[in-house]
């Protein structure tokens, strides 16, 4: 398989950067032990025992806000292209809400176009403040992750709350984590906080301090993250 199609491989090389760059060499050699194998063919059992570990030997390695800013660092990210009309709208009005009003916007098209959703479940996603937009108070966004798209049908039916969780996370790692009942920290979820902390840094155009509040990993029916937006604006 080669290395750009390779979901395992191509996060371990960001994760191996942030590493390198925020918390230096030795640091990341000691993190990354054991992870020169793992692929994509990897058994999912190893990738996650892996993983835990890791986020072990990173927690007892780096402080709390190295190692958000390196998980931060290996989250996939919004398209930038997509991204335009806001930050492009931010320069000129330096209106905050307004952006925001965009994002919605975005977010309600992609349910009602790509994925093809329904009034009704639309309805209900919005109302629970699901999404790319969030819910902004005063200067901070309180984001809630969507379930992941390919089962968020399954997700808005299924009454059990631990399958709920299995069904939510984006990360096939955390996924597959949930079905077998591994414990991973929940540091590894600034990696999902980077989507959001990396949207409103190419809008803005400065830092954006991240936190998060509830995590499927910790038990919690939602991944709930509270983004800082710089207050000189």
């Amino acid at each position: 398989m080669p290395q750009e199609q390779d979901f395992e491989r191509a996060w371990l090389v960001k994760f191996s950067r942030c590493l390198d760059e925020i918390a230096g060499e030795k640091i990341r050699k000691e993190v990354m032990k054991g992870s020169g194998k793992l692929s994509s063919h990897s058994s999912r059992q190893e990738v996650i025992v892996w993983t835990k570990k890791a986020m072990g030997r990173l927690e007892l390695l780096a402080d709390e806000d190295k190692r958000k800013t390196i998980m931060a660092g290996c989250a996939c990210q919004y398209p930038k292209s997509a991204l335009e009309e806001a930050r492009k709208t931010y320069q000129e009005t330096k209106d905050v809400d307004l952006v925001h009003q965009i994002l919605q916007e975005q977010f309600e098209s992609f349910l009602k176009g790509t994925l093809g959703l329904d009034e009704k479940l639309i309805e209900e996603i919005l109302k629970r403040g699901w999404g790319l937009a969030g819910v902004k108070k005063g200067n901070t966004i309180i984001a809630t992750k969507i379930p992941k798209s390919g089962y968020l049908v399954e997700y808005m039916k299924e009454t059990d709350p631990e399958k709920r969780r299995q069904y939510y996370c984006h990360c096939p790692r955390v996924r597959d984590a949930l079905k077998t009942h591994e414990t991973i920290s929940p540091t590894y979820c600034y990696c999902g906080a980077g989507f959001y902390k990396g949207i409103w840094e190419e809008i803005l155009q400065k830092p954006v301090e991240v936190k998060l509040l509830e995590s499927v990993l910790k038990g919690d029916d939602v991944c709930r993250i509270a983004l800082y937006l710089p207050l000189d604006q």
